[in-house]
């Protein structure tokens, strides 16, 4: 398998004030294709930098950042806004879903900015089917459980077809049950061939992974294959609308 993702030497410093702050410090790491990674730390530990700089949300202060064998970091920021719009989907803990709009739209909203797509409809159709809500499309935010929701934005990640999906702490807001749903949906599509990065602080969410990248201090201090992988229950094949709470509802 090729390497799609790559940091060489990468360092980032943020000015605050006079002083400098240094969220990255020369880190070095790559990611095959068809790979599911964990991405682990604690607070201000520069998991959260290397996820932006991943996304083409934010730019090294220095070292190269690689995308498919192409150094990607010295980019303008409109051929960055191409990137981040035709390879990676996002997947965000807070859903970031417009209250007022049903899923189909929701899933839409990145063809309506990619410009002219034959057949938006039915894509944005086909991918709430894929999660397991072609039955509920229609549906606003309010009318969907968060597992739901969250799906919905896995979705909207999914249908200008990426080849990358960067997750950033997607079970943070949601039960038990529905994270275990989430797992096995990102465990599917990566079965699928797509490349998923997740930032998590749950180590029982990690195991779902196939590799773990801890950071502390901005640097990588462990960089491990999952033994024992954890194989979600609930896969995305199977998966069926769960009626929601009237608590969910009422929200």
């Amino acid at each position: 398998m090729k390497t799609i993702i790559e940091f060489r030497d990468i360092t980032k410093v943020y000015k605050m004030g006079e002083h400098e702050v240094r969220a990255l410090n020369g880190v070095s790491f790559s990611i095959l294709e068809g790979d599911m990674v964990a991405i682990m730390g604690s607070s201000g530990s520069g998991k959260s930098t290397a996820m932006n700089i991943m996304g083409c949300l934010d730019r090294p202060t220095s070292g190269g950042y690689f995308l498919d064998g192409k150094d990607v970091s010295r980019l303008s920021d409109a051929e960055l806004a191409r990137i981040r719009n035709k390879r990676i989907g996002f997947v965000f803990q807070s859903f970031n879903l417009l209250p007022r709009t049903s899923a189909l739209e929701n899933v839409e909203l990145p063809m309506v900015y990619s410009g002219h797509i034959p057949n938006r409809r039915q894509r944005a159709t086909s991918a709430l089917t894929k999660v397991g809500l072609g039955e509920r499309v229609s549906h606003k935010p309010n009318e969907l459980s968060g597992g739901q929701q969250q799906r919905v934005a896995i979705a909207r990640a999914l249908v200008n077809e990426p080849s990358i999906i960067l997750a950033d702490e997607p079970t943070g807001n949601l039960d038990s049950r529905s994270s275990e749903e989430i797992m096995g949906i990102f465990q599917e599509l990566n079965d699928g061939g797509i490349t998923l990065v997740i930032v998590t602080h749950e180590e029982d969410i990690a195991q779902h992974c196939k590799r773990i990248v801890r950071f502390r201090d901005g640097l990588i201090m462990a960089d491990e294959k999952v033994q024992n992988r954890v194989l979600a229950s609930a896969r995305v094949a199977s998966a069926k609308p769960q009626p929601v709470p009237a608590s969910a509802a009422s929200n």
